[in-house]
């Protein structure tokens, strides 16, 4: 079982047996059918995966690596909130008919600011400082600005990273305001994981831990019966990340590149309803 299945079978096990039901309660997600969408939720989990020690990925069933680092490029990379801009077909439905998703993710992180060193987009001033200033305790994004929100096809869930160097290792914190466990948990902790590989390749750094902070983690309603059922499967050892070892410039890595060996895992879970 790898730390990530244990991670997430703990969750979801506190989130079903100790979680508030936020049924009667106004909420704003639809189903398609436009049923209200109530979840089962709990306030701050955090869980902390240590790099140096295995890949956190979840094994009960097939999560989408190559999508998932191609989503993270997108947004980080591309710096782009354009859905033309990358293969996968997750963000349609908070897509205008140009294909944006407005003022969110990528868009947030391409502007640029000035400092007294220079003028920087938030990703080139987080290389820059690990570079530069390593153990400065300013290393940061931020993709939740307000003035931005009413221009945002959807607010970021994981909106804030915080970067901090130990010794030689690349430590960080994703913080997340909201996440539907059964979607996402699995798909944002591998992403968050592969950047925290990939600043730490460009920086001349060793990676540490990845400590992940959810406000409000929850499973939705229709996803119990499915939930249930996958935190009893069989759990498989943690894959192996494999980065191009002549690479070092952030900008050079492509999707392509980046992969998994040994991953292990079980059945597919398709047709899986998602709130809107």
């Amino acid at each position: 079982m790898s730390k990530a299945d244990e991670l997430f079978i703990a969750n979801c096990r506190e989130i079903l047996e100790h979680g508030f039901s936020t049924e009667n309660e106004k909420v704003r997600p639809k189903w398609s059918d436009g049923t209200d969408a109530f979840t089962y939720k709990s306030f701050c989990i955090v869980n902390r995966y240590n790099l140096k020690d295995e890949f956190p990925m979840l094994t009960q069933r097939y999560i989408n690596f190559s999508a998932a680092v191609d989503e993270l490029l997108w947004i980080w990379q591309k710096k782009s909130n354009d859905i033309h801009d990358f293969k996968s077909h997750i963000w349609d439905a908070w897509a205008d008919a140009s294909g944006s998703i407005g003022k969110a993710y990528g868009y947030q992180l391409q502007v640029k600011h000035t400092y007294k060193e220079g003028a920087f987009d938030q990703v080139d001033r987080v290389l820059f400082d690990l570079a530069n200033n390593p153990y400065s305790r300013r290393i940061l994004t931020n993709m939740y600005v307000h003035q931005d929100l009413s221009e945002m096809n959807l607010y970021p869930c994981a909106y804030s990273m915080t970067f901090n160097v130990t010794g030689n290792s690349l430590n960080a914190i994703l913080n997340q305001r909201s996440q539907d466990m059964l979607v996402a948990n699995g798909w944002n902790v591998c992403q968050y994981a592969v950047l925290v590989h990939l600043f730490a390749k460009a920086s001349g750094l060793e990676v540490g831990e990845l400590v992940h902070v959810i406000a409000d983690a929850h499973i939705y309603d229709r996803h119990i019966p499915i939930v249930k059922e996958l935190i009893e499967r069989p759990c498989f050892p943690a894959p192996d990340l494999i980065l191009p070892p002549d690479i070092t410039d952030f900008y050079a890595f492509k999707a392509e590149d980046i992969h998994l060996e040994n991953y292990r895992f079980g059945p597919k879970i398709t047709s899986i309803p998602v709130a809107v």
